[in-house]
């Protein structure tokens, strides 16, 4: 067994360890909204649920040379978001909206999303994936390495669930048809592969 302390890594060799362990992790698709109008598209696999009373899930968003994403501004704006599943049918779109543009530029145009109105946020949805939710902004915790802010972790409480039809049965999300995808570390994806079920104890 071989022991490694994280302060003796670099930031990179931690961030190749952390993401080539951590695997596979849940990919969102998130959509946001500039103060000038400007629609946000970004993938974030720092992404889970919270707790389910209130529905809250959470994103990490790292910073650049310490300076915010467009997405965490956005939604640090107006504090509303579209959180959207990742799933097999629209991974090479969702790939696409991980390029770095200018923020006046939206990633839509690399993509073959189309927008939808939501119902109680003003951000627009992805009408293509098959699970979306509507959040607000819970809470925002800047993330400190000494006395800087390395990445923003932000809650968001789920206001609204879109869900396509035929997926949502007695309760129940039917993970065959949804068929998400995860991430893995480099350039890496992996669909859903094979289940197991184990009955837990008493």
């Amino acid at each position: 067994m071989i022991s490694i302390k994280p302060d003796e890594m670099s930031e990179r060799d931690n961030y190749k360890f952390l993401i080539g362990s951590i695997i596979p992790r849940p990919i969102a698709v998130v959509s946001s909204l500039s103060k000038e109008g400007v629609v946000n598209i970004a993938p974030f696999s720092y992404f889970n649920i919270v707790t389910a009373n209130p529905p809250i899930i959470s994103l990490s968003i790292q910073r650049k040379s310490g300076e915010m994403k467009d997405t965490t501004k956005n939604i640090l704006g107006n504090k509303q978001a579209v959180i959207h599943i990742a799933d097999e049918e629209n991974i090479e779109s969702t790939n696409q909206t991980a390029a770095n543009l200018k923020s006046s530029e939206s990633e839509l145009f690399r993509t073959d999303f189309t927008l939808g109105s939501s119902d109680l946020v003003s951000v627009p949805l992805i009408n293509e994936l098959k699970i979306k939710m509507e959040v607000g902004l819970y809470q925002h915790v800047p993330i400190m390495d000494q006395e800087q802010v390395t990445a923003d972790l932000l809650l968001l409480k789920v206001e609204n669930y879109h869900i396509q039809e035929g997926l949502y049965k007695k309760g129940r999300i039917d993970a065959d048809l949804l068929k998400p995808m995860s991430r893995l570390a480099g350039n890496d994806y992996a669909a859903l592969g094979k289940k197991m079920s184990i009955k837990r104890p008493d």
